[in-house]
């Protein structure tokens, strides 16, 4: 599997649709389509879909994770991203519907939302045949960390593909004066994942004002996953114009000039 990346590569963009499933979800009317966003995100040229299928269906049920796997087989050139916690429901999805990508989260079944990374020292031995499991299938694995460079090996150590960077911190240092630190950090562990063999996701709270500049800092970025934030905007600006606003700022991060 191909995790190399340089910096003129571009990022893609997987639009995470949950958070029109939650909304779905609050009548029994079958509206907002999760499936209608997903071909309108397409449509406006983002890259991939993600769905996080919670075991509470608060959101993304079974049945989306089914239509959307359909639909992805119209989109060749995107990419289905399943994420949750093996340990819960997430492997029963990566054996039926065979993504290519499956995002390990290490969040309990009770949680808001999730809020920190993998600790290889504790779930290493667990997640390592897991990921092999969906190396059989032919499904990449992500593994959901922490900014932290010298867990990177780790994560490589137990055969992920890839490591998504949870950026939740970085969101919340954004326009502080700890900005600059904690991108630096992102930084060192976006390098030190790529020197052991990984490739770089990110993903969690990233949105219009602060992507760009998280793109230009940190290094060889293959994947961002939104869905927040982008959702959000698409109730005022319509799901294409704001797939196109958030193209525009991976563009901004990826045009020529000093980084």
């Amino acid at each position: 599997m191909k995790n190399s990346s340089t910096h003129t590569d571009k990022t893609a963009l997987s639009v995470n649709v949950n958070k029109v499933a939650l909304v779905r979800n609050t009548r029994h009317l079958g509206i907002p389509s999760v499936l209608r966003a997903a071909t309108l995100c397409l449509q406006a040229g983002a890259q991939g879909i993600t769905v996080h299928p919670r075991s509470d269906a608060r959101h993304i049920r079974a049945t989306d994770v089914a239509e959307l796997s359909a639909l992805m087989k119209q989109w060749p050139q995107a990419e289905y991203n399943i994420e949750g916690n093996p340990f819960q429901n997430l492997m029963d999805f990566v054996r039926e519907f065979r993504p290519q990508q499956a995002t390990f989260v290490p969040d309990s079944e009770d949680q808001f939302t999730s809020d920190h990374g993998w600790n290889i020292a504790a779930d290493g031995a667990r997640l390592r045949p897991l990921i092999a499991q969906c190396h059989a299938l032919g499904v990449r694995v992500s593994l959901f960390m922490d900014a932290d460079p010298a867990a990177m090996q780790a994560a490589r150590d137990i055969g992920a593909d890839r490591v998504e960077l949870y950026t939740e911190p970085y969101a919340a240092a954004f326009g502080g004066v700890t900005q600059q630190e904690v991108l630096t950090r992102f930084a060192q562990a976006a390098r030190a994942a790529q020197d052991c063999g990984l490739g770089v996701n990110a993903g969690h709270d990233l949105n219009r004002d602060n992507l760009a500049p998280f793109l230009s800092a940190v290094p060889a970025v293959q994947e961002v996953s939104i869905g927040h934030a982008l959702i959000s905007d698409a109730l005022e600006l319509g799901y294409a114009a704001t797939v196109r606003a958030y193209l525009a700022c991976i563009d901004q991060a990826f045009a020529p000039g000093p980084r």
